[in-house]
């Protein structure tokens, strides 16, 4: 069952694998959540067309014994949650903001969807990646397009602290360094929709390979969740004006962070000394 503050946040995340009838009840619910705060079962299955069984359905797939315990829970989230933020964060960009709006506006998405990722991390499978990490012969970053260009921005970052890294954003480099993993080995899928078909095959093939394989995805039950031994869940929602470019980003980049972060924290001596002397060997190189 998803904690309190986490319910919307997880529908969304469920949102793309759910049935045709369980995604007109999602939609409802994300845009007008207030609907079942007096309303009964009855009459909320009456407004939506859909049966009195469907909707208990929808709940249990979230988690909850039912109804009253769904309802209950969403009351409190909706009571608690931070109002202003939210109407910001609903409001697009307008041609009559101000550019000093504007930057509100995309502060707001910053804000929100980081605070979604951490409602929808599972801080126990966070361990176990940072774990995996330390422990790691070698790691290798998968991604295409913009999930690329986060893994080559990690790989830099982790490389800095003497982890044995990698990243591949083209499909057949993936491929080919997929089949060439061995036990020791971790390799990584960075895909926010978890349907990328090149990122989702190529950890599959490093999967089958005796690698230890992570998912880093919005969407809890994507086809790249079904060939990873761990799965890392990032937040997502976000107007339609800001676009993808900067919410996901910033979602991916933060969970990153987070691990590299974690493993500093377990490892602040050595990490500290091999930074500087990855640090000096750049700067060695400036013009004089």
């Amino acid at each position: 069952m998803p904690a309190n503050g986490k319910i919307l946040d997880t529908i969304d995340s469920l949102y793309d694998s759910l049935t045709k009838t369980e995604k007109k009840i999602a939609k409802t619910i994300l845009s007008n959540p207030q609907l079942l705060n007096q309303a009964s079962l009855s009459a909320i299955a009456v407004d939506l067309d859909v049966g009195e069984a469907t909707f208990i359905r929808f709940c249990r797939t979230l988690g909850f014994k039912g109804f009253t315990d769904f309802k209950m829970d969403l009351a409190i989230e909706l009571a608690t949650q931070d109002k202003s933020e939210t109407t910001l964060l609903d409001t697009d960009v307008t041609v009559e903001d101000s550019a000093q709006n504007i930057a509100l506006k995309l502060q707001a998405v910053i804000n929100n969807v980081i605070t979604e990722t951490m409602n929808l991390l599972d801080f126990n499978e966070l361990e176990k990646v940072v774990k995996a990490f330390r422990q790691a012969k070698r790691i290798f970053l998968f991604g295409v397009g913009s999930s690329g260009i986060t893994a080559e921005d990690a790989k830099n970052k982790f490389m800095r602290i003497g982890l044995q890294m990698d990243a591949a954003t083209n499909n057949h480099f993936m491929y080919m360094q997929a089949s060439l993993m061995q036990k020791g080995d971790v390799v990584m899928g960075i895909s926010h929709s978890g349907y990328s078909q090149e990122t989702t095959h190529a950890l599959g093939i490093a999967h089958k390979a005796g690698a230890t394989t992570i998912a880093l995805t919005h969407n809890l039950r994507s086809p790249i969740t079904r060939v990873a031994d761990l799965v890392l869940i990032n937040g997502h929602r976000q107007g339609q004006m800001q676009g993808d470019s900067i919410g996901t980003k910033i979602a991916q980049l933060f969970v990153l962070d987070l691990i590299y972060a974690l493993i500093v924290q377990a490892e602040e001596e050595k990490a500290t000394k091999t930074k500087q002397k990855t640090l000096n060997v750049i700067l060695e190189q400036r013009i004089k």
